[in-house]
Parts: structure tokens; C-alpha cells; sequence
């Protein structure tokens, strides 16, 4: 059953990269004058992808809690590459804070630009970030939702890694009070390998918290918070925390 499930996990992946690129090609003369444009294309794709998971690998999707629609920090847990379409898909205006190298990728980096997504250099996240105020404030720069993934990285599920100081300083920078997201996505999607697992991958919205904390209440409220949802999730998705506790 485990050889069957990878076979079925190796066609799957294999396809929706295919249909990234025929969304990617179909979509380009719109999504090259339209951030809508763009944004229809990603969310096009990200539909195709959720519809092929279900009943290609079993995995089905479900968003919890309450969207947020206006100008908000989104700082989620981020366990594999399924956890960032879940939230772009949900989302009116999302837009992520990306390396600059990713711009010079075929498709992705036409649309990462096309929906907003803020080029980082190395070491100059700041300044980039500075930018990208003033530029909304101006008029420039269409705002939404910016979404940050607060331990830098994707990590396993049950895996303790901690939360990095930039969330707090784009937080302060933004002025916006800051939704946190939950996930379990990990146990079905990992974030390494092809297999892939059937069963209900779930990201859940929290309460947003509000504008102007502290820095340092800030960060042991977000990861409390994100921590604690994140592992009641995996128990609901029958993951044993305990034993990597």
C-alpha cells in the first residue's frame, strides 16, 4: 500500500508542476498588466491543486476561523509548501516577503512580482520593508495582507524551532495588528520527500492581535498562541506530539 500511495504521490506532484506552467503560460498576457490578473492565475492554480489532492492522494483541505480582508501581518506556521497556498488561496490580497533571487525563477517569479510579493536582498529586509511603507502610503503600492513566516523556515511537525525578532520589527513597521495562523499540513504534505498522506490538512486563522504591543509581549503572545493551535491540530490529525516533545 505505502509503493501504491508514493506512485500516486510521484504522479501527483509531477502534474501539478505541468499545470503550473500551462497556468503560468495561459494567464501571462493578463497577469502581465493585472495584479488581479496575477492573482486569478495563483489562485486558479491553487484550486487545481487542492481538487487533484483529494482524489489523487486523499488529502482534503479545510480553512478554519474567521479570513481576515483588511490591511493585516499574517504570521502563520509554515510546515511545507501546501500551508502557503492554503493561505494565499484564502486570502483577498496576499503577498509574501520573498528572496530577490526568486524573481529571476521562469514563472514563479512572474507572478511573486504580479501579486505584490516584496523582494528581499540579503540582509537589507529593513530598508526593504521601509520601502514598502512608504510606497502604500503614497499610493504606489496596492496594500492587502503580508504574510511572514515567523521561524523562518518550514519545520516538521512536533519540531520546536523558535520564532525570529523580524516578525516583531515588520509588525512594529506596519503599524497592523498581526493574525496568527495555525497549521497540520506537515503530517500529509511533509516538507522533504514525495509521499504524500491522505487525510484533513487544516490551517486555522486565530484572533488577530492588536497594533502597538510590546516587542517582547508580542512575541511570547504570537507563539504561545501559534504553538499551542498548531498542536492541538496535529493530535486532531492523529499525530503523536508527545513523542518529539
Amino acid at each position: 500500500m505505502i509503493a501504491l500511495q508514493w506512485l500516486r504521490s510521484l504522479i501527483f506532484v509531477a502534474q501539478i508542476y505541468l499545470a503550473m506552467l500551462v497556468v503560468g503560460v495561459v494567464f501571462a498576457p493578463y497577469a502581465l498588466f493585472s495584479r488581479a490578473g496575477a492573482r486569478a492565475a495563483c489562485k486558479t492554480w491553487c484550486k487545481w491543486v487542492f481538487w487533484t489532492a483529494r482524489w489523487m492522494v486523499g488529502i482534503r483541505t479545510e480553512v478554519r476561523g474567521e479570513v481576515p480582508t483588511g490591511d493585516v501581518l499574517i504570521a502563520a506556521k509554515h510546515q511545507s509548501f501546501l500551508d502557503i497556498m492554503l493561505i494565499f488561496h484564502a486570502v483577498p490580497k496576499g503577498k509574501f516577503i520573498m528572496k530577490r533571487e526568486i524573481l529571476w525563477t521562469p514563472i514563479i517569479g512572474l507572478y511573486a512580482k504580479g501579486i505584490g510579493c516584496i523582494p528581499v536582498a540579503r540582509g537589507k529586509r529593513g530598508i526593504a520593508i521601509k520601502q514598502m511603507v512608504r510606497d502604500v502610503d503614497a499610493g504606489r503600492l496596492e496594500a492587502g495582507q503580508l504574510i511572514i513566516y515567523s521561524q523562518g523556515t518550514r519545520v516538521a511537525p512536533g519540531v520546536k524551532a523558535p520564532y525570529k525578532v523580524g516578525t516583531a520589527v515588520l509588525y512594529n513597521e506596519l503599524g497592523q495588528p498581526c493574525v496568527p495562523v495555525a497549521t497540520n499540513v506537515g503530517v500529509f504534505w511533509p516538507r522533504k520527500g514525495i509521499l504524500r498522506k491522505p487525510g484533513l490538512a487544516v490551517i486555522e486563522f486565530l484572533p488577530a492581535m492588536p497594533e502597538g504591543l510590546p516587542r517582547e509581549e508580542f512575541m511570547a503572545t504570537l507563539q504561545q498562541t501559534v504553538e499551542a493551535r498548531s498542536d492541538a491540530l496535529l493530535v486532531e490529525a492523529g499525530f503523536d506530539v508527545k513523542r518529539l516533545g
